[in-house]
């Protein structure tokens, strides 16, 4: 495949701060078209919008390769929807109900929402992971195919820039589920993951403001429950792209492993 580099005396950073319809953002994106549509495993498809494009240059500060290899899913396009904390409370999470795989499934599908925010593409997004009620049921779920697929997304598979994790309520069993995860893991990922155990109402302000802490986690933002009722709302709201996501997306990234 032919390498291309459009010339733009701004860096990635600087074209990432500029609005979609910016006229010195249409070289990179011509780019980037150009060289998906000559990919080997992409000759099938014959158009990716500009919107759909610019997410995934955004998300590699316009790195023509590193978004190429992002892009390589294939996901679709569709219409867009400050840096993003999402909070999981992942120890709600019935085992007995529900598969890790289904659970990642699912992460996945609302994490492509998410994605298609400029603000989140240019902030990058932080997660807090809440392992409240987690139990060995849990851990078992773990594998190293799905712990191979969750560093995937982390790391190269996905418009998203990972600016920090943070689990909060960890048990002392989590870490040998973080050490199957960790090895797949680039460099600078590790460095983002941030453990705070049972003290993290004291921690987690060394790297939020009170402003997006709900009040159970010392913060000043929205409880809990409210912005679940919120997000729930939105995922309603949703629907149709949901099943698109469903029955593309998930399928082609599955494929992949």
């Amino acid at each position: 495949m032919k390498n291309f580099h459009p010339t733009c005396d701004m860096n990635g950073s600087q074209l990432t701060e500029l609005p979609d319809d910016s006229e010195q953002l249409r070289p990179h994106v011509v780019s980037l078209r150009r060289a998906a549509l000559q990919a080997d495993d992409l000759s099938a498809v014959e158009t990716f919008s500009d919107g759909f494009l610019i997410r995934f240059l955004r998300a590699r500060d316009f790195d023509l390769t590193l978004s190429l290899k992002v892009q390589n899913l294939r996901l679709p396009a569709g219409s867009p929807a400050s840096r993003k904390v999402l909070r999981d409370r992942t120890g709600s999470w019935n085992p007995k109900d529900w598969s890790a795989f289904q659970v990642f499934r699912v992460s996945l599908m609302t994490s492509e929402i998410i994605s298609r925010e400029t603000e989140t593409q240019r902030r990058g997004l932080k997660a807090i992971f809440d392992l409240k009620g987690w139990s060995l049921g849990h851990a078992l779920q773990i594998n190293p195919s799905l712990a191979r697929k969750i560093s995937s997304v982390l790391s190269d598979s996905f418009p998203l820039k990972v600016r920090g994790i943070h689990l909060v309520n960890e048990p002392m069993f989590f870490r040998p589920v973080f050490a199957m995860i960790r090895p797949f893991l680039p460099d600078k990922i590790k460095q983002r993951v941030h453990m705070h155990g049972t003290d993290f109402h004291r921690t987690l302000s060394d790297f939020f403001s009170p402003d997006v802490l709900p009040p159970e986690y010392g913060g000043e933002g929205l409880g809990i429950e409210e912005v679940c009722q919120a997000w729930t709302q939105e995922l309603f709201q949703s629907e149709s792209l949901l099943k698109q996501i469903f029955t593309f997306e998930l399928t082609v990234f599955l494929l992949h492993f």
